[in-house]
């Protein structure tokens, strides 16, 4: 992709199954890479399979004061930020009349609140640096229904609607997008559907297969690049057609 050689990028989640890839993706394009996640020994791991990293910060993304540190860390890594990849989010299978109000706080605080607390530290920093590309992880759950997902749904409608308002107040500085995957093969999905019900999700998508992380990275790369300059305040639904004729309601 354009433009992204020697570029500073933050991917937070970024020891888990897309933050993982999409860190080699940037890497690849000759990008100086920086990860954040709250799984330290995942961090390690991460730091042996990519040397090239330029650095590893613990954090807990829903945690305002664990976020500020994690940037004045990442001040000390890289000096600056050119991109961000607002990326670490968790999920929990659950009936909505099963959930409890430490699960719904949690959800909505990792995958909202986490958003917005990293998100503004960035664009503090890009707009005293003269720019940047902020890139929020949403999903097709935030754009339709989806059953035992209620907690996670409403987190991820929210991180829409927040992209939409960002890439109105910060543009023409930053762009600002979401990117918003379907069923996306990663560890913590294999940990939520058995191989069966994969296979049988992965019949209805018109793809006929499930996504990949490599997928997604890719998607990243290309919004973050020179090629996607004239884009901002926009949410890029890639699910293999998962929801082009209204899949979890059929």
């Amino acid at each position: 992709m354009r433009g992204l050689n020697d570029k500073r990028v933050l991917i937070t989640g970024g020891a888990g199954g897309i933050g993982s890839v999409t860190a080699a993706r940037f890497l690849a394009e000759g990008a100086r890479v920086a990860v954040l996640d709250c799984d330290g020994p995942a961090l390690a791991r991460l730091g042996h399979e990519l040397p090239g990293l330029s650095g590893a910060i613990s954090a807990d993304v829903s945690d305002p004061g664990a976020v500020a540190c994690a940037f004045e860390q990442l001040e000390q890594i890289l000096g600056g930020l050119d991109i961000l990849i607002n990326n670490a989010g968790i999920s929990v299978r659950q009936p909505f009349v099963d959930i409890t109000p430490d699960q719904w706080r949690r959800v909505i605080d990792v995958n909202l609140g986490g958003i917005f607390y990293v998100a503004q530290q960035a664009a503090w920093r890009m707009l005293a640096g003269g720019g940047g590309v902020i890139l929020n992880m949403g999903s097709t759950n935030g754009l339709m229904g989806y059953p035992s997902y209620a907690d996670y749904n409403a987190s991820k409608a929210g991180v829409i609607e927040l992209t939409l308002s960002m890439a109105l107040e910060l543009a023409p500085t930053i762009r600002v997008n979401a990117v918003c995957p379907g069923f996306i093969l990663t560890p913590m999905q294999e940990a939520e559907y058995t191989p069966e019900m994969q296979r049988a999700f992965a019949a209805r998508i018109p793809l006929r297969r499930l996504g990949r992380p490599e997928d997604v990275a890719a998607l990243f790369a290309f919004l973050a690049s020179e090629d996607a300059a004239f884009i901002t305040g926009q949410s890029f639904v890639i699910d293999g057609g998962e929801i082009a004729g209204g899949l979890a309601s059929s």
